[in-house]
């Protein structure tokens, strides 16, 4: 059991310690000053009056009369009065309990307390002790009482600190069995088994430690992507760079193999040089984002109308895409100005626009609207082509690094651009969603927060 176990226990315990002394001391205090009390005769004005009339009926009337006396009070339901002669046998042949009357008379010869008891005479000297023995309550008042004295503080205190003792194992235990719980899971979980997960050990607690383990689990599965995504990418980066390298040492071979094919071959080496730094350019920028690096460090803010900047990219698509058959038109409504990363967000579009101008049928247009929401205080780019769509399974796993989806051409591109732009507008705050036009075709919309302030949020 660890620390917190023993802390919260000592903690618990002498605090109900504490309470049980003072307690205990003050009922005793309260016990020991209780002068009219006594362990085995009533006490009280009504016993007092009972014991008086019964001395007096003895006095005036003799034993006949103390006998029909007796016999009409009756008391049932409570303590009997009872009238004891020398030899210890009640006048009415009832059961004398012994501490009562060896109680009795010693407080006759001792003359105290004629409430408690009284020696009753009557006519020709007969003499009868008169008291009414308490009426018994059980075995632990009789070995309270059987000293005649009030009890020692030392048995409540006793008591409560067996059952603040009992208790306090069982508080603490429960109180730290989430902290148990939640060690070995993190120490699972450092030692790299990911799955570790503990909401299914907290059993049904709808308390703070539930509420702990759920923030737990959570953390455990953003791990668990994260790093899946990361051994993914560190495959996937191998895989890319493998098949340029692999024509990078072909196409030297062949130039030392055959020297008259070596302009061939320096132009083969410097279009694959190319792609290598192409694909490098595009992890790094991946990276940054990923990392959030590029947070102000590296990347200044600017304030630009963006509905220019995503003009003026539309307009370079347009140019680039009437070359292939295909064309771009831009719409716009209202006016869009903010500080943001303004290369960033460049990319981010423009990655957009180039895949659906690459995916589009050819003799299609690719329609681009770019408006700005003055209530939602919102930017919204929508892009839409008229290709072959994507399956509804992959329209968030475009997005994902190095993924091609399964309606694409193999060979075009690496499968970043789609993943640079969801997280370049994510780190201004904005989102990005694919979804298949029912006539045909993708339609991606981006979402950007307009921001005045100098820094937008990361």
């Amino acid at each position: 059991m660890g620390r917190l176990f023993w802390k919260f226990l000592f903690a618990y315990w002498a605090a109900m310690l504490i309470a049980v002394i003072g307690v205990g001391t003050t009922a005793w205090i309260i016990q020991a000053t209780d002068e009219g009390s006594d362990p085995a005769l009533e006490a009280g004005p009504m016993t007092a009056f009972v014991i008086g009339t019964a001395a007096a009926t003895m006095r005036h009337g003799g034993p006949d009369a103390l006998k029909a006396l007796l016999e009409d009070l009756g008391f049932h339901d409570g303590p009997s009065v009872l009238a004891v002669d020398d030899q210890g046998q009640d006048l009415l042949g009832r059961p004398v309990p012994p501490d009562a009357l060896a109680r009795a008379r010693q407080l006759v010869q001792s003359g105290t307390m004629p409430e408690h008891a009284r020696l009753a005479e009557g006519p020709g000297g007969r003499r009868l002790l008169v008291f009414i023995p308490i009426k018994p309550a059980g075995i632990v008042r009789r070995i309270v009482f059987r000293s005649g004295r009030p009890p020692s503080p030392l048995l409540p205190i006793a008591t409560g600190m067996a059952a603040s003792l009992i208790f306090g194992v069982l508080l603490s235990w429960y109180v730290g069995r989430p902290v148990r719980v939640l060690r070995g899971a993190f120490d699972a979980l450092s030692q790299g088994r990911l799955e570790t997960r503990v909401s299914g050990a907290m059993g049904r607690d709808a308390g703070e430690a539930a509420d702990l383990a759920r923030d737990f689990d959570g953390m455990a599965d953003r791990l668990q992507t994260l790093i899946t995504a990361q051994r993914s990418l560190l495959h996937d980066v191998s895989h890319e760079l493998r098949s340029p390298l692999a024509r990078l040492q072909a196409a030297i071979g062949l130039a030392r193999q055959n020297p008259q094919k070596r302009d061939v071959s320096l132009d083969r080496i410097e279009l694959e040089a190319q792609r290598v730094d192409a694909l490098v350019e595009q992890l790094l920028t991946l990276s940054r984002l990923e990392a959030q690096v590029g947070d102000g460090s590296d990347t200044h803010l600017e304030r630009v109308d963006l509905v220019d900047l995503v003009a003026a990219i539309a307009e370079d698509a347009r140019f680039e895409a009437e070359a292939n058959g295909r064309t771009v038109s831009f719409l716009s409504a209202g006016e869009a100005v903010s500080s943001v990363r303004a290369e960033l967000l460049h990319r981010a579009v423009e990655n957009v626009i180039r895949n659906a101008v690459t995916y589009t049928e050819p003799g299609t247009t690719v329609d681009v609207r770019a408006e700005a929401d003055v209530v939602g205080r919102q930017f919204i780019v929508r892009v839409v082509d008229r290709g072959p769509g994507v399956p509804e399974e992959e329209l968030e796993t475009i997005f994902e690094p190095f993924y091609r989806g399964s309606t694409g051409a193999p060979g075009r591109g690496f499968g970043l651009g789609l993943a640079i732009s969801r997280r370049a507008v994510e780190t201004h705050g904005g989102r990005v969603v694919a979804r298949n036009r029912p006539e045909g075709g993708l339609d991606v919309e981006i979402r950007l927060p307009l921001h005045n302030q100098a820094h937008p949020p990361a």
